[in-house]
């Protein structure tokens, strides 16, 4: 499918390696800060376009006591400020139609979380509000029936979406990634992989979620080789103390030679065309 499309100064489905990184949750307006100026070297650094992200509110925790973010009017301040200072795009989760136009005028991409892929009012208000939009497939949706997702965004008249692969429910409190998703979602729209949710053991550590990320550099080196677009992962400088989703995420340590590794095999895989041959 021809669907390419700028996010700032990101090229999404030309062929080219992006990269979606930052922590789940705005923990604090100074590590949100930290994560993205160190991100942001390393992929300056290996050359890859980068999104920064981070939620505002994560409204679909497991616990009611769980740490939810600082809030629709605190935390797209804060990420509009990281945006301009960065000079960075910028995406993060909404889970109502009534915060898309809001968090719209702080951020780049408005991200549809997987349980609501398949909410048509959500999906027409962030499509509507203008910016670009990624859904995440939900872990109980085909990657074929994603089409219909497609349809509701393309019926605002905006071009500028694309789909999340983050793995399929599997029995209880498990997660696995079918690789034919990739190439079939693809031909609906540029196509990222999520490589951190991937691994999740949803609702399985005691009212939160766990999960594997031992296995982080195994699903995304075969993602990268099937083809994909974008790489989605979620980074922190201490896993262990976050407040969200700290089980699954990838040590900021870790994040420069995995995205090494992943060029390597991008370069491998999919070759760039000789000049003139396009």
């Amino acid at each position: 499918m021809n669907h390419t499309f700028q996010i700032g100064p990101v090229t999404v489905g030309d062929g080219a390696l992006f990269l979606i990184a930052g922590p789940c949750v705005i923990e604090s307006e100074m590590h949100a800060r930290k994560m993205a100026d160190a991100i942001q070297q390393i992929a300056a650094d290996l050359g890859i376009p980068y999104i920064f992200k981070a939620s505002y509110d994560k409204a679909n925790r497991t616990s009611v006591t769980s740490f939810r973010g600082p809030g629709l009017k605190d935390g797209t301040a804060i990420l509009g400020r990281i945006a301009r200072e960065n000079r960075l795009p910028v995406l993060t989760d909404v889970h109502e139609p009534g915060h898309c136009a809001i968090a719209a005028e702080h951020v780049d991409v408005l991200q549809i979380p997987a349980f609501l892929c398949r909410q048509t009012d959500l999906l027409l208000a962030a499509a509507n509000s203008g910016r670009a939009v990624n859904v995440k497939k939900g872990q109980f949706v085909a990657p074929w029936d994603m089409q219909h997702t497609v349809g509701k965004l393309e019926s605002t008249g905006n071009r500028r979406y694309f789909l999340t692969e983050r793995g399929a429910s599997f029995g209880y409190n498990n997660l696995v990634v079918d690789m034919r998703s990739l190439p079939i979602m693809r031909k609906l729209a540029p196509v990222v992989f999520d490589g951190t949710h991937s691994v999740q053991t949803p609702s399985a550590a005691n009212g939160v979620s766990g999960g594997q990320p031992e296995f982080i550099p195994v699903l995304a080196r075969a993602a990268v080789a099937a083809g994909i677009d974008g790489l989605f992962l979620e980074v922190h400088d201490n896993p262990a103390a976050a407040k969200s989703d700290g089980a699954n995420a990838l040590h900021l340590n870790l994040l420069k030679p995995l995205l090494e590794n992943l060029l390597a095999i991008h370069r491998a895989a999919h070759p760039a065309p000789a000049p003139g041959k396009r």
